[in-house]
This record gives C-alpha cells, sequence and structure tokens, in this order.
C-alpha cells in the first residue's frame, strides 16, 4: 500500500505541476491578448483620424479639380473670343485697305489725255 501511496504521490504531484504549468501558459496567452486588444484599439483610433483627414483631403481635391475645370473653361472660352476678335481684325483691316485703295483711285487728280 505504501507503493500505492507513494505512486499516487507522484501522479498528484505530476497533476498539479501540469495545472500550474497550464496556467503559467494561460497566464502569458492573457498577457498576449491584451496586447494585442491595445494594439486593436491604437489601430481603431488611428482609422477614424485618418479617415478624417481622407475625408478632408478628398473633399478639399473635389473642390480644386471644380476650381481647375472652370479655369479651363474659362481660358478656353477667352482664347475663342480672342481668336474671333482677331480673325474680326484681320478681315476689318482687309476691308480697310481694299477702301482705301478705292478711296485713293477716287481721289487721284486725272491725267490729262493727249
Amino acid at each position: 500500500m505504501a507503493q500505492q501511496a507513494a505512486a499516487l504521490q507522484t501522479y498528484n504531484n505530476e497533476l498539479v505541476k501540469c495545472i500550474d504549468d497550464l496556467c503559467s501558459k494561460r497566464e502569458e496567452l492573457n498577457r498576449q491578448i491584451k496586447l494585442e486588444e491595445e494594439e486593436r484599439e491604437r489601430l481603431q483610433h488611428d482609422i477614424g483620424i485618418l479617415s478624417e483627414k481622407l475625408s478632408r483631403v478628398n473633399e478639399s481635391l473635389a473642390q480644386r479639380l471644380a476650381a481647375r475645370a472652370t479655369f479651363d473653361r474659362t481660358i478656353a472660352e477667352t482664347e475663342s473670343a480672342y481668336t474671333k476678335i482677331l480673325e474680326s481684325s484681320q478681315s476689318l483691316l482687309s476691308v480697310l485697305k481694299h477702301e482705301a485703295g478705292n478711296l485713293s483711285k477716287v481721289t487721284e487728280p486725272r491725267r490729262k489725255e493727249h
């Protein structure tokens, strides 16, 4: 019986040691879980901040793109109007030269024919 008691004591000691090992591993796992939960919270906070920044940048970008489109349209309209002014000036100059030539013919003294 003493032998059985010794065996039982050995099993008991091993069982206690296994339970202690499992408790230690569980505590380490809990520590790792806590660290990862803290990291997740930091990341979620950072994501919130970055999402707000992204939203502001997108809004600013949209406004700037709209402003650029307005500039592009204004420049195109102005260039078109300027081209028409140049064409009109060229036509006016051509008509003026033609009329000036006609007026010169009318106002020149007539030559006497012999």
